[in-house]
């Protein structure tokens, strides 16, 4: 599989790929221990999740672990489904797709604004002969279609039946709806207008998009590949909301798991904090009342979120260097993620200057 400038390491013994990740683990556990000498707490966050691993029954860590793992995997064949269907001349391995996806989640978990997934993204255009950001970006909403619709679902679920956690984490919305009906109205013209826009304009820039987006086009291929690992990984997600419940001797339901996954979905997607620290806590308390203590849901919403954080980092780092390499992972990640700051100011100016020519059309109306 051709590349720009990071080739995908498919060769090399097993003691060699042993030794590379073992040397990645290292250089790590190095750079940790620089960030302590100059300040930077990171020696407290690793006392804090072992203080909660300790607290943990081992099998709910294991048990844990696994489903996380599952979800991160059965969400990645989707991607592969997505991937292979777009770009149908170029070999695409399931091993470089899922070290790629696993990266964005470990960076999701302690990045604001889901930066994690740009990076993922723009991994796939490095790795993927012919492969461009706006092709892989269609793929990117293609993929979330499946989660969104269960998403919404879970959603529906918990505020229909949790009293307080839509004024919590929307409070806006809950109390104003007209205005949050007009504005969501406003939203749904606007796309309409800039899609309409980019049809009758921007013909290459609509093949891309149809390009990523080319699994629509196949039905049960997008079924059997797409939609039913997306089940699967979000029953996955469900699973480890059980697991650590019921760790923390908290009753175990249809109504608590849903809601604590909903919660959990809705605090990482609309907040702006590092993993949606703080919020989650909140929001679980206010699910769980009634159920548990705040200080016992409080300890297992922090404990759950370290614990899966942390391991979704480790799996990053040894699916990364295990598919690349030490140097060509390194090489890979640093330039996705320098690339993805980069395409994060650039939407931003993009929206700033669409925002600002609306405002002058607005100034110089009669």
């Amino acid at each position: 599989m051709a590349t720009n400038e990071t080739r995908v390491d498919g060769h090399g013994s097993l003691v060699t790929r042993v030794a590379r990740i073992a040397a990645w683990l290292a250089g790590i556990a190095l750079v940790l221990f620089v960030l302590d000498l100059l300040g930077v707490p990171v020696a407290d966050w690793i006392r804090q999740l072992f203080k909660e691993i300790r607290a943990v029954p081992i099998q709910a860590i294991v048990g844990g672990v696994v489903l996380d793992t599952l979800q991160t995997g059965f969400a990645a064949i989707t991607w592969l489904t997505i991937l292979r269907a777009a770009f149908p001349d170029t070999e695409v391995p399931f091993r470089p797709v899922l070290a790629s996806y696993a990266a964005g989640v470990a960076l999701n978990g302690f990045l604001p604004a889901n930066i994690g997934s740009l990076v993922m993204m723009l991994m796939f255009v490095t790795l993927i002969a012919g492969a461009t950001f706006a092709a892989i970006f269609s793929g990117f909403v293609v993929q979330k279609i499946p989660f969104t619709v269960l998403s919404v679902a879970v959603y529906v679920y918990l505020f229909a039946t949790v009293p307080g956690s839509l004024s919590l984490e929307l409070g806006f919305v809950s109390e104003h709806p007209a205005l949050t009906a007009v504005l969501a109205l406003g939203a749904v013209v606007l796309l309409a207008l800039i899609g309409r826009f980019f049809w009758h304009r921007a013909a290459k820039l609509r093949g891309e998009l149809k390009t990523g987006g080319a699994i629509l086009g196949q039905p049960r291929r997008f079924a059997i590949g797409v939609a039913l690992p997306a089940v699967a990984s979000f029953t996955a997600r469900l699973g480890i909301v059980a697991v650590f419940l019921a760790a923390f001797s908290i009753p175990v339901s249809f109504h608590t798991v849903v809601a604590v996954s909903g919660a959990n979905s809705i605090s990482s997607s609309l907040s702006f904090t590092p993993g949606g620290v703080g919020v989650t806590q909140a929001l679980n308390v206010v699910v769980l009342e009634g159920l548990t203590s705040t200080a016992n849901a409080t300890a297992y919403s922090v404990a759950q979120q370290l614990i899966v954080s942390a391991w979704d980092v480790l799996l990053a780092i040894v699916l990364v260097a295990w598919v690349f390499g030490w140097s060509g992972g390194r090489a890979l990640v640093k330039q996705s993620y320098a690339a993805a700051e980069d395409k994060e100011r650039e939407l931003k100016e993009q929206r700033a200057a669409r925002s600002a020519a609306r405002g002058r059309r607005r100034r110089i109306k009669p």
